[in-house]
């Protein structure tokens, strides 16, 4: 059978009740420290980091702010994304309600996540951007795509052969990953970005994977 602990000799017991501390603190400590009153969740998040000073623990001060533990990083920096970027795996658990707060706080701070566990984005869709890409900043469009949408692009393919400043027009496949049953929306939400740069879209080309 455990046995209790016992106090040194010239120390006094302590009173859960006089310690200075409120019920509130035991609640919140449970709900960060992994208590035994929250049920945590494990979570894997694929990401694509800038390759500069830096950007990794900026990535990763989202995920402590809202509270989650770090379990591990994979750091790829022998491959690149797509967009030349370079693909970080950072496995987490956290309370099951915290999740989806991180994941908008990384997009709100700028980083793109490419996958959030398996399931979170298990459809896939590829549309076709034709206008003045680069004169209108792709990478806004992007960006916009993503945060209106709660998308990530998986893959980008850009045919800009007269460069910035020319009138012709310049085309960027892209594919996104999107949650599923939600790819109407996306497509919906593809076509309002476009339309605030005068861009065309063409889609779908493909569906669910």
């Amino acid at each position: 059978m455990p046995s209790e602990s016992t106090p040194a000799p010239d120390e006094q017991p302590v009173d859960a009740a006089d310690d200075g501390g409120t019920e509130s603190d035991g609640d919140d400590a449970a709900e960060t420290d992994g208590g035994h009153e929250t049920e945590l969740q494990a979570h894997t998040i694929r990401l694509e980091l800038v390759d500069e000073p830096g950007q990794l623990l900026g990535a990763l001060k989202p995920i402590a702010d809202n509270g989650a533990n770090l379990l591990s990083i994979f750091h790829e920096r022998g491959s690149l994304t797509p967009r030349g970027r370079i693909p970080v795996e950072v496995d987490i658990e956290c309370p099951p309600d915290r999740f989806e707060g991180i994941l908008d706080d990384l997009r709100e701070r700028g980083v793109n996540v490419i996958q959030a566990d398996a399931e979170e984005y298990g459809d896939e869709v590829t549309v076709v951007l034709v206008g003045h890409l680069v004169d209108t900043d792709l990478s806004d469009t992007l960006k916009k795509i993503q945060d209106c949408s709660g998308a990530s692009v998986a893959d980008i393919d850009l045919s800009a052969p007269a460069g910035a400043g020319s009138s012709a027009h310049s085309s960027a496949r892209l594919r996104l990953r999107a949650h599923a049953g939600e790819t109407a929306s996306v497509i919906e939400t593809v076509r309002e970005v476009a339309a605030e740069k005068d861009i065309d879209v063409i889609a779908p080309l493909e569906g669910r994977r």
